[in-house]
């Protein structure tokens, strides 16, 4: 397979047939393959929760339970409850992980612990505020599906806890000391900006504009470099870069998803500026971040070119790549830009190509070298779990529905 960087090499096929095509074959691979994977294999029917180490043939090799894939398992057998078609299956093994998550999850002041054991015995603190992130998405998306009013109390109670943690967010368990270098990662104003319009349908009008006005500021102004048109991963409270290895980093899987988040809220409020902002910035993350010679995108990379300190720089992730898509899908479906629909036929080609497993039908690989071969042959582990390609592919495949006119005949519920 040739792997050009120039994506104008890509003819540009995109018609209406070619977008139910496009969407047919997103939404067969999410109900026909990547969701019966984990309806078979990650349910712990005894102790409650998901095992989320697998092997290849879905056979559990680590029964630990990590916080954050519990809930992103529970928020997308929630939301594909209700956004895709209310499967009594689905809400059951939604509610097998809340439930699991709501008795051990968290520690006696409402914060979410990283790790348990089978269990529910809990592991490892609660340091990482992303684990309460995916809390509150998970229990908003379930409470909606269900209409449990303890589910929500939880979400609202998860919300406001990180609302308050925000600009100190490990707390007592920060490592570096205080004052020295202080850094501020892009990871939590993006995921604040799509927790908000997750939680939307249950915060006040004032306290989701409050919210979404911070996460575009914060995201835009200061961890945008509008020269470069990257987003830096750590920035300096007064939105400074420091010369320093966190302060170099470029995260281009980061900065895509965040960008569509970004992009959501932008066609929320019908902003044709930011719109154009987030897509420019989408495209220029991929041409400096595809590998020339190999194709795919590159996991970290320093933005003076620098040796990194992260070992793992040249692996391709599957999450960066169809993270890349939904921005390109999206970024399309809002401008028409060709450079966005030639840049998603060759990412698409990669991603398909490189991650899914032909041999053991479901989930797809997650962890490629840089020539693309699989290193680990896991399909899910202390990182990866049902989350990142579910969400994907029903992204996509809801994007190119309305793209192909389907959903001016069909039920096409909100994405």
């Amino acid at each position: 397979m040739k792997n050009s960087t120039d994506p104008k090499e890509v003819e540009p096929v995109m018609s209406q047939a070619s977008f139910m095509t496009l969407a047919n074959q997103y939404r067969d691979e999410l109900i026909e393959q990547v969701i019966p994977f984990w309806e078979r294999t990650s349910i712990d029917h005894e102790q409650g929760g998901y095992f989320t180490c697998l092997d290849r043939r879905g056979k559990v090799f680590d029964t630990d339970k990590f916080v954050w894939l519990q809930a992103r398992q529970v928020w997308t057998f929630s939301m594909l409850y209700n956004r895709y078609e209310k499967q009594a299956r689905w809400l059951e093994i939604a509610a097998n992980g809340a439930e699991f998550l709501a008795r051990h999850g968290m520690d006696a002041d409402g914060h979410w612990y990283f790790a348990l054991t089978r269990r529910g015995e809990p592991l490892v603190q609660p340091y990482n505020i992303f684990s309460d992130c995916f809390a509150a998405m998970a229990f908003s998306q379930y409470a909606l599906a269900c209409g449990d009013a303890r589910a929500r109390q939880i979400a609202q109670r998860t919300y406001e806890n990180i609302l308050n943690r925000k600009d100190n967010p490990k707390g007592k368990y920060a490592k570096n000391v205080p004052g020295t270098r202080p850094l501020r990662s892009l990871g939590l104003p993006m995921i604040l900006a799509n927790l908000a319009l997750e939680m939307e349908w249950m915060l006040d009008d004032g306290v989701l504009e409050k919210a979404l006005q911070m996460c575009v500021r914060e995201v835009m102004t200061g961890f945008l470099d509008a020269d470069r048109h990257l987003l830096f991963e750590n920035i300096a409270p007064d939105a400074s870069r420091h010369d320093c290895f966190d302060g170099r980093l470029i995260n281009p899987g980061h900065g895509i998803e965040a960008m569509w988040f970004i992009m959501d809220i932008a066609q929320r409020r019908r902003d044709a500026n930011l719109i154009a902002t987030t897509v420019d910035v989408v495209l220029h993350t991929l041409e400096y971040a595809w590998d020339k010679e190999y194709g795919g995108i590159f996991y970290f990379m320093d933005v003076q070119g620098k040796p990194l300190q992260q070992l793992e720089w040249d692996q391709k992730l599957w999450w960066v790549h169809l993270e890349a898509l939904v921005a390109l899908a999206m970024g399309y479906a809002a401008t028409k830009s060709q450079a966005c629909e030639q840049w998603f036929h060759r990412v698409h080609d990669y991603a398909w190509s490189h991650f899914r497993d032909p041999q053991s039908g479901g989930e797809w690989f997650g962890y490629l070298n840089r020539r693309g071969e699989p290193l680990l042959d896991l399909k899910g582990g202390k990182w990866k779990g049902c989350f990142h390609l579910p969400r994907a592919l029903y992204l996509c495949y809801r994007q190119f529905e309305r793209l192909s006119g389907a959903c001016g005949t069909s039920n096409c519920s909100s994405a």
